[in-house]
């Protein structure tokens, strides 16, 4: 079964079956079971969606999208709903509980809460980090993951109640248990927190794969949780105890990076290598090949969608441009970018990874 022409970046189970699936060719897939083609396509978007939610009743699908809008599609059939006011990549959205409100959140700092009914404008809350995840407790309480490594904690009104420091790298995807117990934060690096959402503690961190941990889900039972990441790995774990469970591995395959040793710049590639490949022959993925970069202009790359404003820049990637991108961000330095909105703060580890790219991403 394959109707998509990029990446998945979100699934969401509908009523009767059905499930919607939506990525980085801007469209949305509903799907019955047993079929091999989708009974309906939804398009709008100009870029990739990168988080569906479902209405509590189920008759409504909200999408989140790198085109800075977040749309309400009627399930039933309808007109379309397009909310706009993000300035960049919008990355999350969830309806409330009660159905009444959904809450966004984006690479401009932003979480934005809107009411369904009326024309009351949309609670605006700016957080020190650009936003990378959401979940949202069965009592309303928000969560919402930062490119800092951090977990801020909401009220459904808007009210920040507090944060926790999840991780070194960004909080890319976030999870919480049916009881609203525990939520668990997936980084970039491939740890995941299990934290205690009343004590707001740290119970726990599950060490993975070293690579992008893309989504987190608990089980009903509240103690069961799936991972899966960029090394192509559904692993299964006891949130209570930290222990894996099982054999749970689909497809994993050889480590890329396990021929470079302990070299401190194909470490700090780790966050990179599921997006960027090192060589021409091993083709593109989500983002272009890095064969050759140095010397190579923004955007330039043959066979890639880059976006129009990465095509505006003059930027020409050396080790020094890539440095800069590391120190001051994707989103400040290549506005407009598909990048996961990531830092290097060491200088030492920003030069060892330029270094490596010297050696490494050669055609």
């Amino acid at each position: 079964m394959r109707f998509h022409t990029g990446s998945v970046n979100a699934v969401a189970f509908l009523k009767n079956g059905r499930v919607a699936t939506a990525g980085a060719d801007a469209r949305i897939a509903i799907w019955t079971q047993g079929s091999a083609q989708p009974e309906k396509i939804l398009e709008g978007h100009s870029a990739p969606i990168a988080s569906l939610s479902v209405s509590p009743d189920g008759d409504a699908l909200a999408s989140a999208s790198w085109d800075h809008s977040v749309r309400l599609w009627p399930l039933a059939g309808g007109e379309v709903r397009i909310l706009e006011g993000h300035s960049q990549n919008v990355n999350g959205v969830a309806f409330t509980p009660d159905g009444k409100s959904f809450v966004s959140v984006s690479y401009d700092l932003t979480v934005r809460i809107q009411r369904l009914v009326g024309a009351e404008p949309p609670t605006i809350v700016t957080l020190p980090s650009p936003l990378n995840a959401l979940s949202i407790a069965p009592d309303g309480e928000i969560a919402v993951g930062g490119a800092d490594g951090k977990v801020y904690f909401l009220a459904s009104g808007g009210t920040v109640l507090g944060d926790i420091q999840a991780g070194s790298t960004p909080v890319i995807s976030l999870a919480n248990s049916r009881n609203g117990a525990l939520f668990a934060a997936a980084t970039i690096n491939g740890s995941v927190t299990i934290i205690d959402r009343k004590q707001r503690q740290i119970l726990r961190t599950l060490v993975g794969p070293g690579l992008p941990v893309w989504s987190v889900a608990f089980f009903p039972d509240g103690r069961t949780l799936l991972t899966g990441g960029a090394d192509r790995v559904i692993r299964r774990w006891n949130a209570l105890t930290g222990d894996p469970i099982g054999a749970s591995v689909v497809g994993a395959p050889e480590d890329p990076l396990a021929k470079f040793g302990d070299d401190r710049g194909a470490e700090v590639f780790r966050a990179c290598i599921a997006c960027h490949t090192l060589s021409e022959k091993d083709g593109l993925r989500a983002g272009p090949t890095l064969a050759g970069i140095f010397g190579r202009k923004i955007a330039s790359l043959p066979d890639y969608d880059f976006s129009t404003a990465l095509k505006t820049l003059d930027i020409v990637w050396t080790p020094d441009t890539v440095a800069k991108l590391f120190e001051v961000g994707p989103m400040n330095y290549t506005p407009g970018t598909k990048m996961p909105e990531q830092r290097i703060g060491s200088p030492d580890d920003r030069k060892a990874l330029t270094d490596f790219l010297a050696r490494a991403a050669t055609k």
